[in-house]
């Protein structure tokens, strides 16, 4: 039976890389974003798997859902992976810290990064069931320590993603879904923040940059059988950043 991915943010970097290791592996990816298709996602059957969706507006989850129903053709849906994120920036790319956030930007990008997922998982919960599948959710070293480009909003909505994968682990482990978050650190894709380099070398004991293959692998790994007791986990993706 074929295997269906439902992968979300994936018009680049960690999302770009993530499709092209399933594919590889013989999965059917279904991907979402905000945006329309894009040229450059060239991958088999790309603008047909593509669907068009605002994870801001909460309302069109359940639209999302059934629109993922109507493309799995037999198949199963066995992974669901909640790659969307949204990081907001100040002026020339300053960080946001609390008192420059409004309402308004805390409303979305809590919607974008957590509660979209919540509810989309609510929404094909018996679809994952069935398949006994895998959720991946993609969370941030900035949920768990200050870091100094990323939001405050952004940092709190991947805390609260890392809880939400434990809720999720210990609440759908008993129907066979196994859930559980990477929390990368730098990783090289084309929206780096200024300064990132000189911040490699002083905090990540690596000292370079993750690729965006590498937090994809360990990604399919999750949505495996070879993870199949790892439930409620939150793997670092970091070069040893976390330490």
């Amino acid at each position: 039976m074929t295997r269906y991915c439902l992968l979300t943010g994936a018009s680049r970097g960690i999302g770009h890389a993530t499709v092209k290791v399933l594919q590889n592996e013989g999965w059917r990816v279904l991907t979402v974003s905000r945006q329309p298709f894009s040229a450059e996602c060239q991958w088999p059957m790309a603008r047909e798997s593509h669907i068009q969706a605002d994870l801001a507006d909460l309302s069109s989850i359940p639209a999302l859902a059934a629109d993922v129903r109507s493309r799995l053709e037999g198949g199963q849906l066995a992974a669901l992976v909640n790659n969307a994120g949204i990081s907001p920036k100040g002026e020339g790319g300053s960080r946001l810290g609390v008192l420059q956030t409004e309402a308004e930007t805390w409303a979305h990008v809590l919607n974008v990064n957590l509660v979209s997922i919540a509810l989309l998982v609510r929404e094909l919960l018996p679809e994952l069931a069935l398949a006994k599948g895998s959720i991946v959710n993609v969370t941030s070293i900035a949920g768990s320590r200050v870091h100094p480009f990323a939001s405050a909003a952004y940092a709190a909505s991947k805390a609260g993603l890392a809880a939400l994968t434990r809720e999720l682990a210990h609440e759908f482990g008993p129907r066979g879904i196994r859930s559980n978050a990477i929390s990368p650190g730098e990783i090289s894709t084309a929206i780096l923040s200024p300064g990132t380099d000189g911040f490699v070398q002083r905090e990540v004991p690596l000292q370079r940059l993750g690729t965006a293959e590498e937090v994809a692998r360990t990604i399919h790994f999750l949505c495996t059988d070879a993870a199949s007791y790892i439930n409620g986990a939150e793997i670092h993706i970091n070069g040893g950043q976390h330490v």
